[in-house]
Parts: C-alpha cells; sequence; structure tokens
C-alpha cells in the first residue's frame, strides 16, 4: 500500500477524534482499511507460502505444497 494512502487513513482517522466524519470520509476510510488488511495479509501468506517446514526425520516440505483443509 503507497504510503499517501497511508497517511492519508491516519488523516481520516485523527480526524474521527474530533469530530464525526461525514458518510464520504467514512466510506473511504473503510476503502483503505479493507485495502491496508488485504495487502497486510497479502504479505503474510505469501512469506508462510515460501517456508521450509524440517521434519523430525530431515525431510523437507514447502508450505505451499501442503493442501489445507477443505480446499481442493
Amino acid at each position: 500500500m503507497e504510503k499517501k494512502k497511508l497517511d492519508r487513513l491516519s488523516e481520516l482517522t485523527a480526524i474521527s477524534r474530533s469530530r464525526e466524519l461525514t458518510a464520504e470520509e467514512k466510506a473511504e476510510r473503510q476503502r483503505l482499511r479493507d485495502e491496508y488488511r488485504a495487502a497486510v495479509t497479502g504479505n503474510l501468506k505469501r512469506q508462510l507460502e515460501s517456508m521450509t517446514i524440517i521434519e523430525p526425520d530431515g525431510s523437507r516440505i514447502k508450505v505451499s505444497d501442503l493442501k489445507r483443509g477443505g480446499e481442493e
């Protein structure tokens, strides 16, 4: 997420502490929050998928090769 957008999200949060946000500002803040949340979870997912599990017997399993429960 761009620094400009993070700064705007911080600005809207600061404004909300001093006065009620308008409907447009609330919608913008929610959109920015959703974008931030998606960026953070996307980064975390990529980090986890790049990891390797080393089993006690020394074998290695890439996390990205593991199948999640319930997913095909």
